[in-house]
């Protein structure tokens, strides 16, 4: 893990310093993104009459929302992955049993074709 480090970002117009364990690119990142919710919402009339707590708390449920969608959709996909995990052990425990009777079927015709060759010495050895 890397040391705590502290960076300059910009939001919304304003110079912040933020720190964290993370890496600058991500921290940018992250203030890019809450950038872009601000700049979502400034291209709105309403928004723009709201007072400034109003404003925040309307930037704060939006990205609640899309935390939540996100989570939503990792724990959909996390599901997926279980069933199609669960899918491929069936489907291997198949090929198992499909292999086995492949073997159990050439023993048997193994069995089949010394017998045919026993009986057909027997029916030489008669003539």
């Amino acid at each position: 893990m890397t040391g705590k480090s502290e960076i300059e970002v910009i939001i919304g117009g304003k110079v912040y310093y933020i720190s964290g364990y993370e890496s600058e690119e991500y921290l940018q990142k992250v203030a890019s993104y809450i950038n872009s919710k601000i700049s979502d919402f400034e291209g709105e009339d309403a928004y723009k009459r709201l007072n400034g707590q109003y404003q925040n708390l309307l930037l704060l449920l939006n990205l609640a929302d899309d935390y939540f969608k996100a989570k939503n959709r990792i724990e959909l996909l996390e599901e997926e992955v279980h069933s199609k995990d669960d899918d491929l052990c069936n489907i291997k425990h198949e090929l198992i049993a499909t292999q086995i009777k492949l073997d159990n079927a050439k023993s048997e015709l193994s069995r089949s074709e010394i017998t045919i060759a026993n009986l057909e010495g027997q029916l030489k050895n008669r003539e």
